[in-house]
């Protein structure tokens, strides 16, 4: 499973993206480092948050290939009916109640819906 999360068609994209990334990042500081020593002294600010940019990259890949792997659902297993024709059992999928504050916001919109097609017609008949 481990090689699916690095091998997968969003990994790879991730790869690539970080290696254009972190390179960049650290020529930016080097590039800043040169400044700075020219006498440029908003540059120091720079030499030290680029790296920081860097690290967080490598943060933000590192959470991103991982975090697809737990997101993803298992494979189906071969052969097997989505429709659950072959014998599987298909459970049906819970459907939460719907609260009293709901149904109470429900009503209120429905309320409003008459409300608006009340105005509706109304215009349709004084012809604006």
């Amino acid at each position: 499973m481990e090689k699916k999360v690095w091998l997968s068609r969003r990994a790879i994209k991730l790869h690539v993206v970080i290696l254009i990334v972190v390179p960049a990042f650290l020529a930016l500081c080097l590039w800043q480092v040169s400044r700075a020593v020219g006498g440029n002294t908003l540059s120091w600010a720079y030499v030290f948050e680029w790296p920081l940019f860097a690290a967080y990259a490598v943060y933000m890949w590192w959470r991103f290939v991982h975090e697809a792997a737990e997101d993803t659902p298992p494979p189906a297993t071969a052969g097997a009916d989505p429709g659950g024709s072959n014998g599987s059992a298909q459970f049906p999928t819970p459907v939460p109640e719907e609260s009293a504050q709901e149904k109470e916001e429900d009503k209120e919109m429905a309320a409003y819906n008459d409300y608006l097609a009340q105005l509706a017609e109304r215009d349709k008949a004084s012809g604006r």
